[in-house]
Order: structure tokens, then sequence, then C-alpha cells
């Protein structure tokens, strides 16, 4: 997961999510506002997240849904367990990096340098954006274990919803690893300023609004999963444009890890699906309704307050993370756990489906009249490759 890609923000279709009752104890209002510059600069004040997030609902399942989930213990075991691989099997960083034990380890570090000299500094912030996601992985990790009824209990558990989760997270810790080494020795970044914005990050947070609902966290990250299978899949494409193949391989190579992961989760939301069609279709719906926001939206460097947005603008510029490609996600899960045939479902969930199975076009459209009605952007400087400008 990871995130690890951008959506370009839509407020015309942001819709406000249901007003919480004020005495509910599962409701709290965030606190954490952003820290005035000299603030963040002065060493003795403790650290505070950088954004204001949502009024945050908790706990809003049901209990009897819960016990669905650990019903469903053996399935998982027999359905999604199958979708990791076994450590032995699995790529490492190093197979694709310089050894170091090696003579010609030097040799190696000169040529990859002298590839990254062609990539131009625009591909280098959709790729150090998509590594500082991927490196936020702790913030995955703690979010899976809010889940109700699938957590890690005692952080050891040998649940089969537990032991996915840190498998899962042990598969996505490569990611960050191997592109933040790669990104390392190529020389182009600044790499003091990529780590405050990783370490900014993971103090952050993140918040996807799923309530702790397995429903809604499932949902999530299937979206998620496809999201940055694509981003991936893009910056492959583009590395392989701008001559540099083995780090084409490195993408292309991220992004068939996300595609298994996003068969796993898709699977458990087609389970869902068959097991309780009204309470999945809801939840589906409401996550539409809220926006899939991405992972990392709470990104900063301790300079750009609109780092993410800026960050989102080149991606959908270069086309490694777009709009259509948002809308094209929500049509293929539709597809994907076959929404349209869907039936027997009550009133409320009908409406759902209806709201859902129309909301790809309608975003569509919206984005072909923001296309033009698009103006000339500015160039800003990224900290990230030493303050070089960029074209939004």
């Amino acid at each position: 997961m990871a995130l690890r890609v951008t959506f370009p923000p839509m407020r015309s279709l942001v819709l406000a999510p249901p007003k919480p009752n004020p005495g509910s104890p599962r409701v709290s209002m965030a606190s954490a506002i952003r820290a005035s510059a000299a603030k963040i600069e002065t060493s003795k004040k403790p650290f505070c997240p950088p954004r204001e997030v949502h009024v945050q609902v908790t706990h809003s399942m049901p209990p009897q849904k819960v016990e669905i989930f650990r019903a469903l213990e053996d399935w998982a075991e027999n359905n999604i367990l199958v979708h990791l691989k076994p450590v032995e099997n699995c790529w490492q960083p190093q197979d694709f990096l310089p050894d170091p034990s090696s003579d010609g380890f030097y040799e190696e570090v000169q040529e990859l340098r002298e590839r990254s000299k062609e990539i131009p500094d625009d591909y280098y912030v959709c790729l150090v954006g998509d590594m500082i996601t991927e490196e936020a992985l702790p913030t995955y990790q703690t979010m899976l274990n809010t889940l109700d009824g699938v957590r890690d209990e005692t952080g050891a558990s040998l649940t089969s919803w537990a032991i996915w989760t840190r498998a899962w997270t042990a598969e996505e810790n490569r990611h960050g690893d191997l592109l933040n080494k790669y990104l390392y020795l190529t020389g182009r970044v600044n790499m003091k300023q990529i780590e405050k914005t990783i370490q900014y990050l993971i103090g952050s947070g993140m918040d996807p609004r799923t309530e702790n609902s397995p429903y809604l966290g499932f949902i999530y990250t299937s979206f998620q999963e496809r999201a940055t299978f694509i981003s991936h899949g893009n910056t492959a494409r583009h590395a392989k444009e701008h001559g540099d193949l083995k780090l084409a391989q490195i993408c292309g190579t991220i992004a068939a890890d996300e595609k298994r992961h996003e068969t796993a989760y898709t699977k458990i939301v087609e389970k869902l699906f068959e097991i309780d069609p009204d309470g999945t279709m809801l939840a589906f719906a409401d996550m539409m309704k809220k926006k899939i926001s991405m992972p990392a939206h709470l990104m900063y460097d301790g300079r750009d307050d609109n780092l993410f947005e800026h960050f989102s603008a080149v991606a959908q510029r270069l086309g490694v993370y777009t709009a259509k490609d948002y809308a094209d996600i929500l049509e293929f899960l539709v597809v994907r756990w076959n929404l349209e045939k869907l039936g027997v479902l009550s009133g409320e969930a009908s409406q759902a489906q209806d709201f859902v199975c129309t909301l790809a076009p309608r975003i569509r459209r919206l984005e072909e009249r923001a296309q033009g009605k698009a103006k000339q952007s500015p160039r800003i400087p990224f900290s990230w490759i030493n303050d070089r400008e960029v074209q939004l």
C-alpha cells in the first residue's frame, strides 16, 4: 500500500460527513494545528502534528459485525495468506543495488549516477513523493491495527488477520528501503530534507476516516493498493523513456507487489459483499462520499504548508497519478465486485449502490471541465531537489 500516490484535490466532490452526536464517547475533536515556523525552529518545543484533521469517529461498527471477522479466520488463512510470498522467495533491495562488498562497487555507483543525470527534476519529485509515502509504513501498520475484529492484539498474535498485517508490512517495507537507497546513490536529491519529510509524516499519522471498521478499512486498502500499482507502474514507464532501465525494473517490481496485495484486499471485500451486501455497500458509499484520502496527505517538509498538493499537481501533470486514474480505480472496483448486478438490497443500500455505480462518470466530467479551465501552472521550488523549481 503505500499509498504512496496522489489524487489532486477536487473540492466539488467532497461531501460533508454525517454530523456526529456531540455527546458520544466515540467522537473526539482533533487538536493538532499547524505550528508556526518559529515554533518548528525551536528545538525545545515538543513535536506537534502539522495539520488539523477531521472530526474523528471511532468504533462505529456494532459488535455483531465484529463477530463476522472472527468467523472468517479460517477463510482468511486459506484465501488471503496464500497471497504472501515466503521470505526466501522474495526479492530484496540489495538485488537491485550496487554491491558494497564487491571490488566494482564504485564503478557501479558511478554508472548509476550517470544514468540519473538524464532524468528531469519533475520525475524526481514524483519518485521522491512515492518513496516518502512508502517510508511512512509504520503509520499504515498502525492503521490496520486499529480495525476492530482483525487487529494484532498482542504484537505476535497467530490469528490469520494479524499474520497478514505483519507479513504484508514486511513485504511493503522493502519498497521504501529500495527507493530510498537508490535515490541516495543518485546524488540528485536532498536526502536531509527528504528524511525530515519522512519524520514529519510518520509523526503526523494519517486520517483515512475508517472509524476502526474493517469494512471501511479494507475498502480503503483495496483502493490504495490499486492506486500504488498504477503510480509505480507509471514511474517505471517514465524511467524507461528516460533511459534508466534499472530504475524502470525497480519501479515495475514494486508495482507487481502492489498488484498482488490489491488482489488480497479486493478478495476480502468481495467476501464481505457475499455475506453482508447491505453493510458493505453502505461502507463503500461512505468511503467514496468522504473521498479516498491519500496515505501521505499530511506530508510536510518543514517549509511548504501545501507540499502534498504541490506533489499531487506534478504527478497529475506527468500522468503518474491523475484524477482519471481515481475514476478508473472506482470503476474497476465496481466491476470487480459486480456491484451493478448485486441484488436484494435494502432501500438505503440500493441508494448507495446507485451512488457508487454512477460516480466514476461524474468524476470524469468534473475533471474534463477543470482541465478546460486550467491555466498555466507556476513553477515552485522543492526542497527535496535542493530548491530547484518545477512546474506544477
